[in-house]
């Protein structure tokens, strides 16, 4: 990436901090912490289920006009975005955080508190990440501070499931900042130690089959979508998936059938497969449809004569790249040292985020945890700590300042 940083990371994140107007912006995440959190109860309380995000990208536009930023606007797939000029337009730092949930349209939202925690589905993922946008752009015009560089917030559609990380990849490949950005920051769910510069790839598939169907009894020997379903499964449960790189696979969902006597007519799944590498997530890939076709050609080899056979679609419904930004790299090192200035032990960490869209495109790009602590995530029972929030907050400021400076 092109900065102004001429620094080491260390001099430059501990000069950060002799500065008066960083202690402010410390000062006022602490001592706006209370507000910070029912700003997030605001937040989380919006559905955003897959493909439905706009009524939360619309709040997050009036939220950012609010905060100075009065050209926010939605973009063409819905990306929230607003630009904070600093004194020139380079570098251009992208601050993100993904406004989906995995929860579907009638999904309850409505955030609780036991004790301490708060509980809604997604309260932490990406609910902290996205309050973080608002105190972060909050605490650098309340401060005033000036940057050298310019900072994009965006709030991302599609970093979850089905989503295929469609915003994040339309903003650096197609959108009217795509071959403007230096270096992208997410801030995905909690913590103040991770620090995600590894890229985790994956390919999604939904196998369809469909059949003639009919009794369990009278029809034995026609061709069953759900035993070719069950052929694969096995073939795939068979692989033998290395632990070094690590390769995952996982089939999240099945369905199909109407009757425990009814041959089925139609049946489906839906298939992760993951892998640190690139090269092992291509085998497992080929082996996987293979695995697939060879099943449905087993079970239309074993079907009564004259009826006719399975029809077969097999459809790629997500494509996440792999890559990696080096561990030498300015933004790791940039956020290696603010991680240690907020008393914490950074931890470099792989995994499947929208920082997988600029890593492939070799954007340097890092996941950051938005502080405090959660559990159950991507359940009904979704639950956000937020004491200890302002570390994780105190953390991405000097991030930001530390490469825009």
């Amino acid at each position: 990436m092109s900065s102004t940083l001429t620094l080491t990371p260390e001099v430059s994140v501990r000069e950060l901090l002799s500065t008066e107007s960083v202690q402010r912006a410390f000062r006022f995440f602490e001592s706006r912490a209370d507000e910070i959190t029912q700003e997030q109860i605001r937040i989380c309380s919006i559905p955003a289920p897959p493909f439905g995000e706009r009524e939360r990208a619309e709040y997050f536009i009036e939220k950012f006009r609010e905060l100075g930023l009065v050209d926010a606007h939605l973009d063409e797939v819905g990306n929230c975005v607003a630009l904070r000029k600093g004194r020139s337009p380079s570098p251009l730092l992208v601050v993100s955080a993904h406004l989906d949930t995995v929860f579907p349209s009638g999904t309850d939202f409505s955030v609780r508190r036991e004790q301490h925690k708060l509980l809604a589905p997604g309260i932490a993922d990406d609910g902290c990440g996205l309050v973080a946008l608002v105190a972060l752009l909050g605490a650098l015009e309340e401060c005033g501070i000036e940057t050298e560089g310019s900072l994009l917030f965006v709030g991302t559609v599609g970093e979850e499931g089905e989503g295929n990380l469609r915003g994040a990849r339309h903003l650096l490949t197609e959108g009217e900042w795509a071959g403007k950005v230096d270096a992208f920051i997410s801030l995905d769910g909690p913590g103040t130690e991770r620090i995600t510069h590894a890229a985790l790839g994956s390919r999604r598939y939904r196998v369809r089959l469909r059949g003639a169907g009919g009794h369990s009894w009278g029809d034995f020997g026609a061709a069953n979508p759900v035993h070719a379903l069950g052929r694969a499964i096995a073939r795939l449960a068979s692989y033998p998936a290395p632990s070094d790189p690590r390769t995952t696979f996982n089939v999240g969902r099945i369905e199909g059938g109407a009757g425990v006597n009814v041959i089925p007519t139609d049946a489906a799944m839906d298939v992760d497969l993951r892998s640190a590498s690139a090269e092992e997530l291509h085998r497992l890939d080929a082996f996987f449809r293979r695995a697939v076709r060879e099943a449905v050609e087993d079970e239309n080899a074993a079907r009564r004569a004259g009826d006719p056979p399975l029809e077969l679609d097999l459809k790629l419904i997500g494509n996440r790249p792999s890559g990696e930004t080096p561990a030498d790299s300015l933004i790791v090192r940039v956020a290696e040292e603010a991680t240690r200035a907020v008393g914490s032990s950074s931890r470099l960490d792989r995994s499947s985020t929208d920082s997988n869209i600029p890593i492939a495109l070799g954007i340097p790009a890092v996941t950051l945890g938005a502080g405090g602590v959660s559990g159950n995530s991507h359940t009904l029972e979704e639950w956000f700590d937020p004491r200890g929030r302002d570390v994780g907050l105190k953390r991405a400021l000097l991030v930001m300042l530390g490469l825009t400076r």
